[in-house]
């Protein structure tokens, strides 16, 4: 067939893989033997920060912005949403006449404007929130054989979700081979609960592995058998040599390694650093990146050491591709197309910044890292020489301030650049043709707690907090309040049978009695029926921005809980 001009691009970014959790980085128990031999033929970035918590590894990936300023710097409430008015790497590609698709987890928004395919992707597959078995989720879904949203349709898959997710890229792929196309493939593994089958995680239950990373190990090695028929499938179909094939992890290693209250490791394996995911050590942002383009000349391993970014990827593949982009458009990034090609002579020093805010407003300094090639500034107060210190034990800051002074103003301008929007929600448009009837979940409710996972809705989890909503357009709006999702269809105050409760079995009857609503400021209360699986409310409302509080409570108050789940829909 003949070959396309444009270069195809296939992105792989698992969740919560850290840099040791490669054989290829010397972990001497995991067994990832494609992953290696990609590796040793790919451009690999050596010294590149993301953020140390999923969804602002996204937020930063897709736009080229720091998280922080894109309104996303939490994996939950609310803090998770991508602002509507960024532009993501998907929409420039689809401008550019690229057909555009992703598989897995996009952890940037369950609801209109924020879902994948309202940011660009043609074709959307994907599990709810931040991983399979959170409350965005479809009810019940536990990695095998599970209902997942296809541009926001329900639709049920045989099979393990890391198999699937490949298996609907590869047939996405087979049917664009005769234009450009960008296939992204965000896993949601090794994401815990770790779930995977025995046939994987046996392999290290056999070698003495603990249990829980036994699964986080296995996990792994699906997604290395996942790649290895990918790139078969590439090669099938002819499209290897024009093809370029990202693979990259998203933060720390969530189960490599066990660390003490310092962060330094105690057992399991993380390349000699600090901090696992969610710390501001390196071992908590600093991730693999492994680049393969056989018509770019990208076919034998060579390390770029430089510092790089989640920030860089998308100007650099705007570079690589030869994408066209709006001239008003600017990048917290900068390409490193130069560092790839090594053409890197007058490569410029530079300082980057990442943190783990996961609080409803920022924090100036919380759990952050100002870094440049040599120095790491943490929480703007501990000083390392990370080229003579790479495990991060040596604070050696009273011994350079003027070091510590220098970095402390890269970081109090790079405040100033990510808070200008700080006091913004990102509100869930209701009542549009695009989603027709949302369901609001407390994954997204703004406040100090959410029952973020399935388990915690099983045991009735005693939380509250409230929507930032857009009404799309004056009219009568339908609100219903639920415990349980209509998937279930249970009673408000039932139970569900079973010995455990826990994340898959079970369900905590609640004795609940009254049923409050509040809407912008209109509001009404319910007595909540027998058998009841949900209160309905309807309202007039106006156009505009506003906030959605609910609240079931029993008869004396002290059980006091918001709807977990609310389906609201413009009835006129």
């Amino acid at each position: 067939m003949a070959q396309q001009t444009a270069p195809n691009l296939v992105f792989v970014i698992t969740d919560d893989q850290g840099y040791g959790d490669l054989g290829c980085t010397g972990n001497p128990v995991i067994q990832t033997p494609n992953l290696d031999a990609l590796a040793e033929n790919s451009v690999r970035l050596q010294n590149l920060h993301v953020g140390p918590t999923c969804s602002p590894t996204r937020a930063g990936i897709m736009t080229g912005h720091y998280c922080n300023s894109t309104g996303v710097w939490h994996t939950i409430g609310g803090r998770s949403l991508l602002r509507s008015d960024e532009i993501t790497m998907a929409d420039i590609f689809r401008r550019n006449g690229y057909k555009t698709g992703m598989f897995g987890k996009w952890h940037l928004g369950d609801n209109y404007p924020f879902r994948p395919h309202d940011r660009g992707f043609e074709e959307a597959l994907y599990h709810g929130g931040g991983g399979i078995s959170q409350t965005p989720d479809y009810w019940g879904n536990d990695y095998f054989d599970d209902t997942y949203f296809r541009n926001g349709s329900e639709q049920p898959y045989d099979g393990y979700c890391t198999d699937v997710w490949f298996r609907e890229a590869m047939a996405f792929i087979e049917r664009n081979r005769e234009r450009p196309f960008f296939c992204y493939v965000p896993t949601n593994a090794p994401h815990g609960p770790f779930r995977v089958p025995d046939a994987y995680s046996e392999v290290y239950r056999r070698k003495g592995v603990p249990a829980e990373r036994a699964n986080f190990y296995g996990m792994i090695s699906n997604i290395d058998d996942n790649m290895a028929r990918l790139r078969h499938h590439l090669r099938v179909l002819g499209l290897e040599e024009n093809t370029i094939l990202i693979f990259m992890t998203d933060n720390g290693s969530a189960a490599g390694c066990d660390l003490d209250r310092q962060g330094f490791v105690q057992a399991g394996y993380n390349a000699g650093m600090r901090g696992k995911k969610g710390s501001p050590y390196e071992g908590g942002h600093r991730v693999p990146l492994f680049l393969h383009w056989p018509a770019g000349g990208f076919t034998e391993r060579r390390d770029v050491n430089e510092l790089t970014a989640n920030i860089d990827i998308l100007p650099t593949l705007l570079e690589l591709c030869e994408l066209e982009v709006s001239s008003t458009a600017q990048f917290h990034g900068t390409s490193i197309a130069p560092l790839l090609r090594n053409a890197k002579e007058d490569w410029p020093e530079r300082v980057i910044v990442t943190d783990s805010q996961r609080v409803e407003n920022p924090i100036k300094w919380k759990d952050s890292a100002t870094m440049s090639q040599r120095w790491r500034l943490i929480n703007g107060t501990e000083l390392y020489d990370i080229q003579a210190d790479p495990g991060q034990r040596n604070n050696i800051a009273d011994a350079h301030p003027e070091v510590v002074a220098e970095l402390r103003e890269h970081y109090e301008a790079w405040w100033e650049l990510v808070s200008e929007r700080f006091d913004e929600e990102c509100p869930i448009v209701v009542g549009t043709q695009h989603e027709q009837v949302a369901c609001l979940t407390t994954h997204d409710w703004h406040g100090e707690a959410q029952a973020w996972n399935q388990g915690m809705i099983r045991r009735g989890m005693e939380c509250n907090g409230y929507w930032a909503v857009d009404i799309s357009e004056a009219g009568t709006y339908r609100f219903e309040l639920c415990r349980w999702p209509h998937e279930e269809g249970r009673a408000i105050t039932e139970g569900i049978p079973g010995e455990q409760l826990g994340l898959y079995h079970g369900g905590r009857a609640l004795d609940l009695k009254t049923a409050q609503i509040r809407i912008g400021d209109q509001g009404a209360t319910q007595e909540i029926a027998t058998n009841a699986t949900g209160v309905t409310f309807t309202f007039d409302l106006q156009a505009g921005q506003t906030r959605l509080h609910t609240l079931f409570s029993d008869e004396t108050g002290e059980l006091a809980i918001g709807a977990y789940y609310v389906y609201v829909t413009r009835v006129v």
